[in-house]
C-alpha cells in the first residue's frame, strides 16, 4: 500500500489588493498571512507576484497582463538547453512589440517575423535576452502607453534571460587575456554572458550593490530570495507608471567628435590612423587593464613587456572587447562621422551581443561596422538589419538541430492562477 505524501507548497503569492501572502499547497488548501507592507511603490503597476518552485515567477499587472520569468537554481544559472541566442537592438523590439500588442502599423514581413520569434520562444527553441541597454532606453521613454507596451514585450519574450553587463564582460575578458598571456588559461572568453543569474544587468563596475539576504538563510534559500528579488525588481521598474529621467551628458560624444574631426585632417595612411585610434581607445581602458593585470598576477615588468608586444594582438582575441575596438576603428576611420549620444550605448551592447550570441539584429548604421568587425575577427555571429532576413536564417539553423522531445513544452507558469 502506497503512503500518500504530505502536502507541500506549490505556490507563494504576494497579493497587493489584499496586502497578504498566500501559500497554496499541493492539496489545494491555502493559508493567508496579512502583511503591514508589501514591496509595491505607489507608481508600481504590479498587483500580484506568483512564485512556484516548479515553474518560475509570474507577475500580473493592473491591466491583467502577465510576465513569466524562468528562475535559476543555485549552480544552474545558464540552462540554455541547446536554445539559440537571438539579440535584438532596441529599435528592433518596436515592431515586435507593436505586432504582439495588437498594433496595425507593422509591415506584413515584420509581423510574420515577430510572430515567429514569439513562437520559438514559447517552444523553447530560442532565447531573446534583455540587456541593461533595453531597460535604459525603454524606461526613459516619456510616452506612457507605448513605454508600457514595449517594456511588456521585452519582459515577456526575454523570460528572465539577461545579457550580462558589457562592462563586466569587458573586465572578465581582459582578466582572461592576461591569464592566457601568463599561460594560466586557454581562452579569453568571458563566461555566463547570457544568464538567468540575479543582478546580471548591472555590475559592480557601475557601483551597483545587490540585495543581501538574511545571514541565517541556507545557501539555497538565500540564492532563491536574491533571484526573486532581482527578477521582480527588473519587471517592476520596467513597467513603472513613471518614466526614468535620462542621465547627464558624459562628454563622450563631444570628445569623440573632436577626435574624429582632428583625425580627418591628418595626412596618414589607415595603419597610422589605427595606431592613433588604439592610443585614444586604450586611454579609456586604463583602469580595466591595470586591474586585470593585477588580478592575473602580472608584475610591473610583465605589464611593460605585454605593452610592448601584445596590446593589439591581445585585444583581437576578445569576443566582445575586440568587436568594440573594431567598431570604434570603423567609425573613426570614416571621414565626416557624426557622433550621437546613443552611439556609445549601441556599440557597447551590440559588440557584446555579437561576441557571444548566435544572431544579432540591428539598424543599418551599426550593422555595417559590426558585421565588418565580425568578419575581420573571424567570429561566428550572424548580423542582420531586417527581422525577416534574420528569422529566415534562424529558421534554417533550427532546422539543422535535433529537437529535444520536450521542446514544445512551455515550462513557464502556463496554467497560471489567473487563468
Amino acid at each position: 500500500m502506497n503512503q500518500k505524501s504530505d502536502p507541500y507548497i506549490v505556490m507563494m503569492t504576494l497579493d497587493r489588493e489584499t496586502s497578504s501572502v498566500i501559500l497554496t499547497r499541493s492539496d489545494g488548501q491555502e493559508a493567508r498571512t496579512p502583511l503591514a507592507g508589501l514591496p509595491f511603490t505607489p507608481t508600481s503597476l504590479l498587483v500580484r507576484l506568483h512564485y512556484s518552485p516548479l515553474g518560475g515567477l509570474l507577475a500580473v499587472t493592473r491591466d491583467g497582463d502577465e510576465v513569466a520569468f524562468e528562475v535559476p537554481t543555485r549552480g544552474r544559472t545558464e540552462p540554455l538547453d541547446n536554445r539559440l541566442v537571438v539579440y535584438l537592438d532596441q529599435n528592433m523590439w518596436r515592431p515586435v512589440s507593436e505586432t504582439l500588442q495588437g498594433g496595425e502599423t507593422v509591415s506584413g514581413e515584420d509581423r510574420a517575423a515577430a510572430e515567429r520569434l514569439a513562437e520559438w520562444v514559447r517552444n523553447r527553441r530560442i532565447v531573446m535576452p534583455a540587456s541593461a541597454g533595453h531597460h535604459y532606453e525603454t524606461t526613459k521613454w516619456s510616452v506612457a502607453d507605448k513605454r508600457y507596451s514595449l517594456g511588456l514585450t521585452i519582459l515577456q519574450l526575454s523570460r528572465g534571460w539577461q545579457m550580462r553587463d558589457p562592462l563586466q564582460v569587458r573586465v572578465d575578458e581582459i582578466l582572461e587575456m592576461f591569464r592566457c598571456w601568463k599561460g594560466k588559461a586557454d581562452s579569453a572568453r568571458a563566461s555566463s554572458v547570457f544568464t538567468l543569474a540575479p543582478n546580471a544587468l548591472h555590475s559592480p563596475p557601475r557601483g551597483v550593490t545587490p540585495y543581501t539576504p538574511p545571514s541565517d538563510f541556507s545557501a539555497d534559500d538565500a540564492f532563491r530570495l536574491v533571484s526573486l528579488t532581482s527578477a521582480s525588481t527588473y519587471i517592476d521598474v520596467m513597467l513603472d507608471a513613471e518614466h526614468v529621467q535620462p542621465g547627464p551628458e558624459t562628454g563622450w560624444v563631444a570628445s569623440n567628435q573632436r577626435y574624429s574631426e582632428w583625425l580627418d585632417t591628418q595626412d596618414w595612411d589607415s595603419q597610422q590612423k589605427r595606431r592613433s585610434i588604439d592610443a585614444f581607445l586604450f586611454s579609456d581602458f586604463q583602469r580595466e587593464l591595470a586591474e586585470g593585470a593585477y588580478a592575473a598576477g602580472l608584475s610591473l615588468q610583465e605589464v611593460q613587456q605585454w605593452g610592448q608586444k601584445r596590446p593589439v594582438q591581445g585585444f583581437a582575441v576578445l569576443p566582445a572587447t575586440g568587436l568594440y575596438r573594431e567598431m570604434f576603428h570603423n567609425r573613426h576611420l570614416n571621414k565626416g562621422t557624426k557622433w550621437r549620444r546613443n552611439d556609445l550605448t549601441d556599440m557597447i551592447y551590440l559588440s557584446c551581443a555579437a561576441g557571444y550570441a548566435d544572431f544579432v539584429v540591428c539598424e543599418r548604421h551599426m550593422r555595417e561596422p559590426l558585421e565588418w568587425g565580425v568578419r575581420r575577427l573571424g567570429q561566428t555571429a550572424k548580423v542582420f538589419r531586417r527581422l525577416g532576413e534574420a528569422v529566415s536564417a534562424i529558421g534554417d539553423a533550427l532546422a539543422q538541430q535535433v529537437l529535444p522531445t520536450d521542446a514544445s513544452a512551455d515550462q513557464d507558469l502556463a496554467s497560471s492562477p489567473e487563468g
